[in-house]
């Protein structure tokens, strides 16, 4: 009886000699394809979260900060507070252009240093600053955020879509506006008033920060936009936005150079942008 449930060796031996079915093979695809799909989507997210990181941690203490200084002071940034003139950096203004209490048209007179922590981030329009951020906010008893270290409030550092490393600094000043045909946007703005200036923002990021700031990525309008645009640009009224120059596919120092663009490889650094973010006050 025994004898009769044993199989003959041959046709264990074949047995064991069969592969993979189609339909196992089948499986084993789908499941290598979802893992490489997972890898891929989960980069996205992770940069989508750093953005979002970049916004509220960063970008949104630091109008928050400046909204507190406003309220305890009751001027912007560096304005005078017995004279003031609703303007960041009044203060150094009204001893070298005392002409703002004249009534002039303001889009012919040169506007006041920007008010930062150090020098000028990268790319920035303004020629000069007043290095108080710090101390302003310090003596108002303000927390900053936390940005890269203490004394160091102003900066956030970011790898871009290549794996470098980007900093992130903002300033404030304020912008003349652009009433005046004589009016130069490369160092006088583009209209918006007090702003907050924020530099070493590549072309993925800044679209990112407009579309959940203003709801799209528009460079021209709204209170996020790309710093030296106007909204009337060529006399064109209402006429359609601008995409943000530059993208995460060209490398830093190119923006302007066509030749050299479209660069795409790991070990560049991804070109940057500068922004302005208009204040409520």
């Amino acid at each position: 009886m025994k004898n009769s449930l044993k199989q003959p060796r041959s046709s264990l031996s074949a047995m064991r000699q069969q592969g993979f079915t189609l339909v196992e093979l089948a499986v084993v695809l789908a499941v290598i394809g979802l893992i490489i799909g997972a890898v891929a989507i989960g980069k996205d997210v992770q940069r989508n979260a750093e953005y979002t990181k970049i916004k509220n941690k960063f970008i949104d203490q630091w109008e928050q900060a400046y909204n507190q200084y406003y309220q305890r002071t009751g001027v912007v940034l560096g304005d005078s507070q017995t004279a003031p003139q609703n303007m960041v950096n009044g203060q150094a203004y009204i001893a070298t252009a005392g002409a703002v209490r004249s009534g002039r048209d303001m889009s012919a007179i040169v506007p006041p240093a920007a008010i930062c922590r150090g020098s000028l981030g990268q790319g920035m329009n303004r020629l000069t600053v007043n290095t108080g951020l710090r101390e302003m906010m310090t003596r108002a008893g303000i927390r900053m955020p936390p940005g890269r270290a203490e004394g160091l409030e102003d900066r956030y550092v970011y790898l871009d879509s290549n794996g470098n490393p980007q900093e992130v600094q903002v300033c404030f000043q304020w912008n003349a506006p652009m009433n005046s045909a004589t009016a130069d946007a490369s160092t006088k703005g583009d209209g918006a008033g007090n702003v907050m200036v924020i530099t070493g923002l590549t072309p993925d990021l800044a679209r990112s920060l407009d579309q959940m700031i203003d709801g799209k990525p528009d460079a021209r309008e709204g209170r996020f936009r790309r710093e030296g645009i106007v909204n009337n640009v060529g006399g064109a009224i209402n006429a359609p936005g601008q995409e943000w120059q530059a993208s995460n596919r060209d490398k830093i120092g190119t923006s302007g150079n066509a030749g050299t663009r479209d660069s795409n490889l790991d070990e560049d650094q991804v070109e940057i942008v500068t922004a302005i973010y208009r204040m409520n006050q």
